[in-house]
């Protein structure tokens, strides 16, 4: 599993981090997406890692803004962090 973290800009509310969720959703088969409008961030947690230059259109599409795109190992953590 992959965890991609997006910085995007121009989000400022609820509603603009449910616009770019399901621009995510609609665009990529991932597991899960996460915004938050307050640290400007985007989690998502796919079986494999995201095309950044299809991931930057898909954003920027949306009229935000992408600052920058970070991938890394996603391990699903079970009860107590174990």
């Amino acid at each position: 599993m992959t965890k991609t973290t997006l910085k995007i800009d121009g989000m400022m509310c609820g509603m603009c981090e449910a616009h770019i969720n399901d621009a995510i959703r609609a665009a990529f088969k991932v597991k899960k997406a996460m915004s938050s409008h307050k640290k400007g961030v985007t989690e998502i947690i796919s079986e494999t890692p995201l095309d950044e230059e299809l991931v930057r259109a898909c954003i920027e599409k949306t009229g935000y803004k992408l600052l920058s795109v970070s991938t890394e190992e996603y391990a699903k953590r079970g009860l107590f962090g174990r």
